[in-house]
């Protein structure tokens, strides 16, 4: 038989690439949406009882918020293959397009406005999310489970994998009870750290199931099904902390930040595990570290133009009244008075209630 050209290989490698991306695109879709169907669900299901920020699992009980938990599971599945074609440096910095969807979604159903500026911070995101894809590097697919379980336990990604671990569980056991309800970058923190391990976990089982579909059986390797069970429990993991995130933060602040957060360190991990700039030149390097920059930018822009969610601050503050200062005419304050006291002329404000919200 005559051996396949060279360029051949190369092209496999671009096909694979390519369906790896429209899976990522696709998935970003339906991801997209359900950030903005569990959001209404969990509105609901705070409106009869403790909301998912401090703890209350009422959530569970609304319909809505099991369709949207569907529609996310059906990007998941959908991100969960185009691992399967193609690098994380690909798949995952593709999440931001989620966010442009999430922003015009929340402009229509949750009265989150997005600005005229937010639109330059969509337009952002595609570009450059578009440079990501065309730099993309053309990634070889393991042979064997047992050969990414050597990747998994080269010592640079033990130390990542046993880092990230250690900054979790300060995040959950000491961080979140103190300050995950100011503080967004806990919960957010947790979702982003954990969910790099969640990426890479996946990424070798779907390696695992496509060999396995092609006549490599690895349903026999323990690897397996240990990286399947990391996975499950990362993931459960994520679910808890982005619901509290969600719940406690308006959308428009933690889609950006989560997706900051997560890309970056699942670039890094991805980097230590499978290599992914390995053989790569120096400009393809930098077109995909300023495309991941672009986007990075797009999603700062697009938050920083959007509307903060009233109910965050009625829900952690009580209302102020406002207060008054009686002058009397010697110059000499004579004493506060609340709003519902009668008013003369004497009388003028002095703090405001809309300074503090």
């Amino acid at each position: 038989m005559t051996p396949a050209p060279p360029n051949a290989a190369a092209g496999d490698l671009f096909a694979a690439n390519l369906t790896g991306a429209l899976l990522a695109v696709a998935s970003s879709a339906f991801i997209g949406v359900s950030f903005i169907v569990k959001k209404k669900g969990l509105r609901r299901a705070a409106a009869a009882g403790a909301r998912a920020g401090v703890g209350g699992y009422g959530y569970l009980l609304e319909p809505l918020w099991w369709v949207g938990m569907v529609t996310m599971l059906i990007g998941e599945i959908a991100n969960f293959v185009a691992y399967m074609f193609a690098p994380a440096v690909l798949v995952t910095p593709l999440g931001a397009l989620s966010i442009i969807v999430s922003a015009v979604l929340a402009h229509f159903t949750l009265n989150e406005k997005l600005q005229r500026m937010g639109v330059l911070g969509c337009v952002l995101c595609i570009v450059g999310s578009t440079v990501i894809i065309l730099h993309a590097p053309e990634e070889e697919t393991p042979s064997s489970v047992t050969q990414i379980w050597h990747l998994a336990t080269q010592p640079a990604f033990l130390c990542y994998a046993v880092s990230a671990l250690a900054i979790s569980l300060i995040l959950i056991l000491h961080c979140a009870p103190r300050y995950g309800q100011t503080n967004i970058v806990v919960y957010v923190g947790i979702c982003s750290v954990i969910g790099s391990l969640t990426v890479m976990s996946i990424k070798a089982v779907g390696i695992a199931i496509k060999l396995t579909i092609e006549g490599i059986n690895q349903a026999g390797y323990f690897q397996t099904w240990l990286f399947a069970t990391v996975s499950a429990t990362c993931i459960i993991i994520q679910l808890i902390y982005l619901n509290k995130a969600l719940d406690t933060f308006n959308t428009a602040v933690v889609s950006p930040i989560y997706y900051a957060m997560f890309t970056s360190l699942t670039i890094l991990a991805s980097a230590i595990m499978f290599k992914d700039w390995s053989g790569q030149s120096i400009s393809s390097i930098a077109s995909e570290i300023c495309g991941f920059l672009t986007v990075l930018t797009g999603t700062v822009v697009l938050h920083s133009t959007r509307e903060h969610d009233p109910t965050l601050s009625s829900d952690l503050y009580a209302p102020l009244s406002p207060i008054y200062w009686h002058i009397q005419g010697n110059g000499e304050t004579g004493g506060k008075l609340k709003e519902d006291d009668l008013l003369s002329g004497d009388f003028i404000t002095v703090v405001r209630q809309d300074y503090f919200v």
